[in-house]
């Protein structure tokens, strides 16, 4: 099959090489999956293969020549930076005081975790799932609750009448993955509504995880938690980053905004208790990165990641068996390979050991997982097509 890829040239068509640079996505995946970074390419864990915008790498090399790093003081930049960023893109007004900044957001879960619940709760997750939420939630003691979403038609939806019949009594959190990964699902306000009347009905605390709220796809429009329902403020944390937007992941840098104050107390108490405080270098990059050269940058990278989808699904949508499911936001595609009929070590053997890719496993996303694997697309469009070939020669035979 000839893959059209005529596009104008841009800088995310640039090959970074990241080997060797202690990069958890390269480095480390020989180890994990046996596929070597010398032939290999890495589709697994969700970091892209591009620098981040100037703006970015313009403040820390200010950092750098300025020399000394001490502790950061006086947020007031940063959070400034945060509230532009909301109300301009998202349309959400929200004031410094509802701000926590967290190592990151499974950092943000954790604390979530431990906050609102005791040993023994349930915590409720839509499956599948990002899988670090189930990793936190059972290492602090807490049973994870599954509630797995439907398919229409090959795409994710509630359904909440399953999801009441679920309830114990016992469960005391609910986390949602807004924009969704790994399902790539972009919320409707309708969808969002019974979310929140889900939580009322059984008096849950809900944490909005919104990450990849800025990477939604052309003709989808994500709407943060925090504008569905006003009602529900009393029980909503919503959590949001720089770090997969703009790819400064290492930063480890993420924001839990809780606007009721009631609920806020006890999250101030266990940030304390805890000892958190944010990492200099995260706090300058994602300040620089929310402003308008970063908006304008984010608008080429979202162009960009569609137009990788679009090869992406066009290239695997034709081998017979498999499915690539319609990607609404985030640049993580789920691949169902149910209908080739293989065993999951087959077709897991044909992805890792003929083609060379390295990709996350189904499974480890909860219930509705086990046929699937996730293909991290955002690097290099000649990378994309070349993943695609060698998955089309992997399932030859099936053509």
């Amino acid at each position: 099959m000839t893959l059209d890829t005529a596009v104008t040239p841009s800088i995310f068509d640039t090959i970074i090489d990241r080997k060797g640079t202690h990069s958890s996505k390269w480095d480390t995946m020989e180890k994990n999956y046996g596929v070597s970074p010398v032939d290999g390419i890495a589709m697994w864990v969700a970091d892209m293969d591009f620098r981040p915008p100037q703006c970015v790498q313009d403040a820390v090399q200010a950092m750098v020549d300025h020399g000394v790093y001490g502790y950061f003081g006086d947020y007031g930049d940063y959070n400034a930076a945060i509230q532009w960023w909301m109300k301009n893109r998202h349309g959400w007004h929200i004031d410094p005081a509802w701000i926590f900044t967290t190592h990151g957001l499974v950092n943000g879960t954790s604390m979530c975790v431990e906050t609102f619940t005791a040993p023994g709760d349930g915590v409720v997750l839509f499956t599948p799932v990002y899988h670090a939420f189930a990793r936190v939630i059972k290492a602090a003691g807490r049973e994870v609750v599954e509630c797995p979403l439907a398919q229409n038609d090959g795409r994710y939806e509630m359904d909440f009448d399953a999801y009441d019949a679920r309830m114990t009594g016992r469960e005391k959190l609910v986390i949602l993955c807004s924009p969704h990964n790994p399902g790539g699902r972009v919320w409707s306000k309708a969808e969002l509504q019974g979310v929140a009347d889900f939580c009322k009905r059984h008096d849950l605390v809900l944490v909005s995880d919104e990450i990849h709220h800025d990477l939604v796809m052309p003709g989808h429009k994500h709407t943060t938690m925090a504008l569905v329902d006003p009602s529900i403020t009393d029980r909503l944390v919503v959590m949001t980053a720089t770090t997969k937007t703009f790819n400064i992941a290492g930063g480890h840098t993420g924001n839990v905004i809780i606007q009721d104050p009631d609920l806020r107390a006890p999250f101030a108490v266990k940030m304390a208790a805890f000892g958190i405080s944010a990492n200099s270098f995260g706090l300058i990059m994602a300040t620089a990165a929310y402003s308008p050269e970063g908006a304008e940058w984010v608008d080429e990278l979202v162009m960009y990641l569609d137009g990788n989808r679009r090869i992406f699904d066009e290239g695997i949508n034709v081998i017979p068996g498999l499915a690539s499911m319609d990607l609404e936001s985030t640049y993580l595609a789920w691949v169902d390979f149910e209908g080739t009929g293989m065993s999951p070590d087959e077709y897991l053997r044909r992805v890792e050991q003929d083609a060379k890719i390295a990709v996350n496993h189904g499974p480890t996303f909860g219930k509705g997982g086990e046929t699937y694997l996730r293909f991290n697309i955002a690097c290099a469009r000649s990378v994309v097509v070349d993943a695609v070939e060698r998955m089309q020669k992997a399932f030859g035979d099936l053509q």
